[in-house]
């Protein structure tokens, strides 16, 4: 018997990392501070995994070898403290589940654009017929799929905090997409920590690996000469010398490794910024190998992900969009920036200390009217107050739709792109828009 493994969370990746450590043959013990969902206790329970809720049970932690943690777990939680103070190592379930695969891995991180990048590279991989799996911050747990039969290739969304518990994992090829303020609660309030972790996502390349990358992005730019990294792969708007894919005459052109283009309005996702979340994901299928006819038609066939720029319902003339996925002020700028009428903007949540001042000139030029949607809507108030908008304060989903329903006219949008945290009154940005959904096709 080798050493004890403790997980911490019992979420996705806590309950897959419990069932990979247990089938290699560790004694695992796993302990979540709040409640665990019954799917989850299920899932122990049928792989005899020990597993305690609403409590740490600190002499049984600290006997591990070493330590598993949810990636939503602060640094700051006192049993954190306790293990560190006690040199047990702690590993995050992507780290862990990296060491028993030989799966190459695509990764993706960036503040915004994930999910549809990482969506949209699985998709590809899946129509070009290869076996493949989703994991990360979507999709099943990376450790659970590598314990119930493993892939060739994983495409895996890596958070900031995910990245943060990663030590020896090697990404075959990174993509970083771009970087912007983003929780920085969780890192001190200083911006230079949020982007090492970011840049994490490089530290374990080999020359013949690829980095896919968005060339125009100011913070990559002056980071990239710190690290060592894989074959170069940037993308841009604009025509530039080495870029693998940019737009010129209304196409978009990759130039390597295999040289193809296609028309931009083939494209399946519309927008700027997905159009870089497109250039990503093509290079990335390019550099596996996968041939460009595939390519080309995956990219024009993808669905778009729920919650991201969703289109919900048109009632009276009025298009209604679900963008709850947009969790930070830049997500929201890029909402705004794709929107073609005037706007009816919903924003609200909790604040991870946002600034607004990024938003403030498109809530000018295309919005006609403002709803906050939270527990505090104070700093929404004070910021926006001079803004010369109507403005409506909600406290629920149910008010909030009644609300854009009176201030919404025939022609406008309304969009849910809150900005924030959905946790003040939602257990979820998915609960969130879901709700929203559903009382919007009530009106």
């Amino acid at each position: 018997m080798e050493k004890r493994i403790v997980v911490l969370g019992a979420g996705e990746s806590g309950c897959g990392a419990a069932i990979l450590a247990n089938k290699l043959g560790f004694e695992v013990f796993v302990s979540d501070f709040g409640s665990i969902a019954d799917n989850y206790k299920k899932m122990l329970d049928e792989h005899s995994i020990a597993w305690e809720e609403k409590q740490h049970s600190e002499e049984i932690i600290l006997s591990a070898g070493e330590v598993i943690k949810s990636p939503g777990i602060p640094n700051e939680a006192p049993i954190i403290v306790k293990i560190k103070e006690a040199g047990i190592p702690i590993i995050s379930e992507i780290e862990f589940a990296g060491r028993y695969t030989k799966a190459k891995m695509v990764c993706i991180t960036g503040s915004n654009g994930k999910t549809t990048t990482t969506s949209l590279i699985y998709h590809i991989f899946r129509e070009a017929g290869l076996n493949v799996g989703l994991a990360g911050n979507i999709g099943k747990s990376l450790a659970l799929q590598v314990a119930e039969g493993d892939k060739d290739y994983y495409i895996v969304e890596l958070s900031s905090f995910q990245l943060d518990n990663m030590y020896e994992f090697r990404a075959n090829v990174a993509v970083l997409l771009n970087i912007t303020p983003d929780h920085l609660d969780r890192y001190g309030y200083n911006m230079q920590n949020y982007v090492d972790a970011k840049l994490r996502i490089l530290q374990n390349q080999k020359p013949e690996d690829a980095f896919v990358y968005w060339n125009d992005d100011p913070i990559i730019k002056k980071e990239l000469p710190k690290y060592k990294h894989g074959k170069l792969y940037p993308f841009a708007e604009e025509r530039q010398t080495d870029a693998a894919a940019y737009t010129e005459a209304e196409k978009l052109v990759f130039t390597e490794p295999t040289p193809f283009n296609m028309e931009l309005e083939e494209l399946s996702l519309t927008g700027k910024h997905n159009l870089y979340n497109s250039m990503a994901a093509g290079i990335s299928a390019n550099v596996a190998g996968i041939r460009k006819e595939t390519i080309r038609e995956a990219l024009g066939s993808f669905a778009g992900v729920e919650h991201r720029l969703e289109k919900v319902a048109k009632v009276n003339g009025v298009e209604y969009i679900n963008d709850s996925k947009a969790t930070n002020v830049n997500s929201c700028w890029y909402a705004l920036q794709s929107m073609k009428t005037k706007t009816v903007l919903i924003l609200g949540g909790k604040d991870k200390g946002n600034d607004y001042n990024e938003i403030a000139e498109l809530v000018k030029e295309k919005c006609s009217g403002l709803i906050f949607l939270g527990a505090d809507n104070s700093k929404l108030h004070e910021f926006f107050k001079g803004f010369g908008l109507p403005i409506a304060d909600t406290n629920s989903i149910q008010e909030c739709v009644k609300e854009a329903y009176r201030m919404a006219k025939p022609g406008e949008t309304v969009l849910l792109s809150p900005c924030c945290a959905s946790f003040d009154l939602f257990k979820s940005y998915e609960e969130r828009g879901k709700l929203f959904k559903e009382y919007v096709c009530k009106l």
